[in-house]
């Protein structure tokens, strides 16, 4: 039998790392004591048949006890921060009514989620102000995957997400049920959100203070929500569904002595086979599902993860039944259907950096279609980061409403873990990677780089899913209702509004 391959690099390119921004900000442990994880709770339906679930998402207020001293004040989904993992089944159709109770407008964006836009996707055109409330429903149909809900309200996204508005969404189907993967939600099925913030006077948070064009940071981790997390291990193997959260840090994962892992999904949900690892990099907003085997371990070991050299998360050994998990070669079957013949290969160049920020030599522009795919072609879209090798960096591109195939990297094989779905393909400086990208509803939808400060300060287009046999118009928000209505809400005259990004 063939020993199984175990990649132990990062496969980016080293010099396009975050740790060489000019406003790279390193992770600081902070002195204070360990704190149990906060596991987020899953979110009821209202009501469940056999063939509907309704659910209600409250975007609110809150105040979290993130350290020692006063709370900090902030934003979540049905909670103080982040909020409750809400669960879909394929195959059901969902009503969710979008309750804002903030003090402003926000948006409600389904991250890899294929539902219709622009509306239902919850981008820039589909604001819920403060007070109401708006109705979605629509059709869960794609595999099991771990997917998040966050505010998309351009160009203050960012900051929306920084005060706390994202959380996980977790599709399930029986497919992945078959699979013997943990699942026991909370003991072994665990997700961990990845985000970063620095705590100002009274440990508020204050994102105009530490704005940097090239993404925010902070120099203390939160693990969903929590600072030095530890989680008490009381089984074999356990299940971490990882989320990059963060605004613009990157997350370099691996355990102390090197201990292996297996990622058997990644954004749009299980992989083909499993791939083995011991260091694994996660750039804005990608997914990976890992299996974690403690089997070596006795009751009072620690076992800690790391981003690069900072401990991040210490997992306690308890008593647990030894069971050996046997993963089977291949996991599912991917779709991958052919290229529809004499279509165009689509074109996405991301430039840029700080305030510089551009896609295709333009900033975004919501009134403005950049390009349009006919529903239920298969096409190409070639996307080149144009950053200088030696001193760029890597730009996540992120596509809404699709879940597609990286075919090529410069022209070879993507990464061992890119062979299933995904809805973000970081692209290294002076790369290609090329894609094949389906839709299976039509509407209006945004790519992007989802360094969120860039996204915000325009390196964003946005494209039609088009049926020529049933041509829609859309009514498509204008960045001045988005600006008189910020500027109300905040109290204050347009010409003083201040919200970093785009020109407004």
């Amino acid at each position: 039998m063939a020993t199984e391959k175990v990649y132990t690099d990062y496969f980016f390119d080293e010099p396009a790392f975050n740790t060489h921004d000019g406003g790279y900000i390193p992770l600081v442990r902070p002195d204070v004591a360990e704190n149990k994880l906060n596991v987020p709770e899953i979110l009821e339906p209202d009501k469940e048949t056999d063939t509907d679930m309704y659910y209600t998402v409250v975007a609110q207020e809150g105040e979290t006890q993130f350290l020692p001293g006063k709370k900090t004040k902030t934003w979540g989904y049905n909670a103080n921060y982040l909020g409750k993992s809400i669960v879909f089944k394929n195959g059901k159709h969902i009503h969710v009514t979008l309750k804002n109770e903030l003090p402003e407008l926000t948006t409600f964006h389904w991250h890899g989620l294929n539902v219709p836009g622009p509306i239902t996707d919850g981008g820039c055109h589909a604001p819920v102000y403060p007070g109401e409330s708006s109705e979605i429903e629509f059709t869960c149909d794609q595999p099991a995957a771990t997917l998040w809900l966050h505010a998309h309200p351009c160009p203050s996204t960012a900051e929306h997400v920084w005060k706390g508005l994202a959380t996980g969404v977790i599709v399930k189907d029986d497919v992945e049920a078959k699979l013997p993967l943990p699942r026991n939600y909370g003991v072994d099925d665990i997700p961990v959100i990845l985000q970063d913030r620095n705590f100002h006077e009274n440990n508020q948070l204050d994102y105009l203070a530490d704005y940097d064009p090239d993404g925010v940071q902070g120099p203390t981790a939160l693990i969903n929500g929590t600072v030095n997390p530890y989680f008490d291990v009381t089984t074999q193997q356990v299940r971490l569904r990882l989320l990059d959260g963060a605004n613009r840090r990157e997350w370099r994962l691996h355990f102390s002595d090197d201990l292996e892992f297996t990622q058997v999904a990644s954004d749009g949900g299980i992989l083909p086979s499993p791939v083995h690892f011991t260091h694994l990099m996660l750039t804005c907003a990608e997914r990976a599902e890992i299996i974690v085997d403690f089997g070596k371990y006795k009751p009072g070991d620690e076992v800690t993860l790391y981003t690069d050299d900072v401990a991040i998360m210490t997992f306690k050994i308890h008593e647990f039944a030894h069971h050996d998990l046997k993963l089977p070669e291949h996991l599912v079957d991917i779709p991958d259907p052919e290229i529809t013949p004499d279509t165009p290969v689509h074109q996405v160049a991301m430039s840029g950096m700080d305030e510089m920020v551009e896609m295709n030599g333009k900033k975004f522009d919501m009134q403005r279609i950049d390009d349009r795919q006919k529903l239920g072609n298969v096409e190409v879209w070639s996307i080149i980061n144009t950053n200088d090798k030696d001193s760029g960096m890597l730009h996540p591109y992120h596509m809404h409403g699709t879940q597609f195939r990286v075919i090529s990297r410069n022209g070879h094989a993507p990464y061992p873990n890119e062979m299933g779905l995904k809805d973000t393909v970081s692209v290294n400086p002076g790369e290609v990677v090329k894609l094949k990208v389906w839709f299976t509803h039509l509407g209006v939808f945004m790519n992007h780089c989802h360094i969120i400060e860039h996204e915000d300060g325009g390196m964003m287009a946005q494209f039609e899913v088009f049926d020529p046999d049933q041509p829609k118009q859309y009514k498509l928000m204008d960045m001045d209702t988005l600006m008189n209505a910020f500027a109300k809400e905040r109290g204050v005259d347009r010409k003083d509004l201040n919200i970093p990004g785009m020109d407004m």
